[in-house]
């Protein structure tokens, strides 16, 4: 099996709790189509570069997937259809890294 990256953008009205809802049906699916979620994050409500659908934020998430490419193909044609979503992107990697991602490092060490 690959290993992948996958970060979702979806639409800033709707809650966080709402988008960590999203994630879980995303990891049940995954599942179901014999793939593992090795770790999700939640980045926040970001700032977009561009406009995206007249929206200039969006729900950032990612999600470390370790499966067979036609479940991530799969993946991205419900996330085609879906209305949450503004914009996707899945990267094959060669390895999951352990430490967290660099946007979640950078808030905590503002916090620090």
């Amino acid at each position: 099996m690959a290993l992948y990256e996958h970060v979702v953008i979806t639409r800033p009205d709707i809650s966080p709790a709402q988008v960590d809802t999203f994630v879980e049906e995303l990891t049940g699916f995954l599942k179901e189509k014999g793939a593992t979620v090795d770790r999700t994050e939640y980045w926040g409500l970001r700032n977009l570069a561009y406009p995206i659908k007249k929206q200039r934020k969006g729900h950032y998430s990612l999600l470390n997937i370790d499966g067979p490419a036609n479940a991530v193909h799969e993946l991205e044609r419900r996330l085609r259809i879906s209305d949450d979503v503004m914009r996707y992107m899945t990267i094959r990697v060669e390895s999951h890294s352990d430490e967290l991602s660099a946007v979640l490092s950078r808030k905590e060490r503002r916090r620090d």
